[in-house]
């Protein structure tokens, strides 16, 4: 593995497990909805991949996401380690500690489940969509894809992540702003996208003009 792809990978990973640890706080947005501060990070685990797929292909593009899936399981084993081993009396934040990183196991759970069929579903529509367009028009496939992905991403995370904790109303009105922001910010992040996809081709032979 290329120092380019590995330090995909790294950017791939630490935003997932940004996601995954500091998501558990809600922030106000319009009309009395509510998104999570994961909102910063996780855009860029869906767009890294269409990112990777354009430059390396569906394979290496898969690749990221089973690494992503491994990275969510290994998480969630010291997570409920961890949790599971006795604290010292003199740790002043028990309570604290378990319900943060109590929610954080869930949180990982239902990051993993809605991660897998969310990010393969990504790759499965990018890869679609590049056959139908011929491979022209990145910014439209990863967006296209991205809709839909971080769609089912949105809706089986937080049912799963906050069923039991919010009422069903709160968790539908975080399903929809978590959802269209997310996408929102994969739009702005899309010059991103072509930055990234131009280091990952630049200096390698046979680099071929973004589309």
């Amino acid at each position: 593995m290329n120092q380019k792809i590995a330090f995909a990978l790294t950017l791939y990973l630490v935003s997932l497990i940004a996601s995954n640890t500091l998501g558990i706080k809600l922030m106000p947005f319009l009309f009395g909805t509510h998104l999570s501060v994961a909102i910063f990070a996780f855009p860029i685990v869906f767009l890294m991949t269409d990112v990777i797929g354009e430059v390396y292909g569906k394979q290496m593009s898969r690749l990221f996401v089973r690494m992503g899936i491994y990275c969510n399981i290994i998480f969630l084993l010291f997570n409920v380690i961890t949790n599971l081993m006795p604290s010292s009396p003199d740790f002043f934040m028990k309570e604290a500690y378990g319900q943060i990183f109590g929610l954080s196991a869930r949180f990982a759970i239902a990051s993993l489940v809605a991660f897998a069929i969310g990010e393969y579903q990504d790759v499965f529509s990018f890869f679609f969509l590049r056959a139908k367009l011929g491979g022209k028009y990145f910014w439209l496939r990863s967006n296209l894809s991205n809709l839909w992905g971080q769609l089912i991403d949105s809706a089986i995370f937080s049912l799963l992540a906050f069923a039991g904790i919010y009422p069903l109303k709160t968790i539908i009105m975080i399903i929809i702003p978590w959802w269209l922001f997310k996408f929102a910010m994969g739009v702005a992040y899309t010059p991103l996208s072509y930055l990234g996809i131009w280091l990952l081709r630049r200096g390698e032979k046979g680099n071929e003009q973004i589309k």
